[in-house]
């Protein structure tokens, strides 16, 4: 697919967060993941400025970032182009989620400290709120912070970081859709069973259901069938 960014997402308002560079760097991961920014499209920095009602600068370095990192490319004098991922790409990453993220968040069951599950309560009722708005790229960054903010709970910051740089690699062009018929919020309550599940010590309840969550990510979520 090419093109310039005429359809480009309707991202966010910045207003009240702490770092504007950073909260643009990660509403433009989360529109990468979503499908929001398509493979192919070239977008322009004053474009997308726009739409965050912000100087082009903050997005030019965002965008940068993301340039150095291979999810876009420079287009010379015209913006950035949004690289291709293959099928076969997006499964190899999702195993190699499964593979780390599944057993390490059944470890964490029974372990996780009582002040922290309010924190992520929050963050898992973000995700149902974000679903229940059809906001794609408020649900993706969510679902990011809740599930990287769990994963760090067990100590290893080199996991944390492969398994932050696997999901940005990841694309769910089928959240959209899911979104327009209503059935997102189902996949979204996942996270509030799965903190259920953590505080109640259930491992193996946790390994079936971050393998079945996981599951979503080639399947429905992806516009595939599970």
């Amino acid at each position: 697919m090419n093109g310039t960014d005429t359809n480009a997402p309707e991202l966010p308002s910045l207003r009240g967060f702490r770092s504007l560079r950073d909260e643009v760097s990660a509403a433009l991961r989360a529109a990468l993941v979503s499908g929001q920014m398509r493979p192919g499209v070239v977008y322009s920095a004053p474009a997308l400025a726009a739409r965050f009602g912000v100087s082009a600068t903050p997005v030019r370095e965002a965008m940068l970032d993301l340039a150095r990192t291979g999810l876009v490319e420079v287009v010379r004098n015209k913006g950035f182009r949004v690289t291709e991922v293959s099928e076969a790409e997006l499964d190899d990453i999702t195993e190699l989620r499964r593979l780390i993220e599944v057993p390490t968040t059944a470890g964490l069951a029974g372990k996780v400290p009582a002040e922290v599950y309010t924190e992520l309560r929050s963050l898992a009722q973000a995700i149902v709120d974000a679903a229940r708005a059809g906001d794609l790229i408020g649900y993706v960054d969510a679902d990011r912070r809740f599930h990287i903010d769990l994963l760090r709970l067990a100590g290893n910051a080199t996991l944390v970081d492969t398994v932050a740089d696997l999901r940005e690699r990841t694309r769910l062009f089928g959240l959209e859709n899911l979104a327009e018929r209503g059935v997102l919020e189902a996949s979204a309550r996942e996270h509030l069973a799965l903190l259920d599940l953590l505080e109640a010590g259930d491992g193996e309840a946790v390994r079936v259901l971050m393998h079945r969550h996981l599951g979503h990510v080639r399947g429905t979520w992806a516009g595939r069938a599970e």
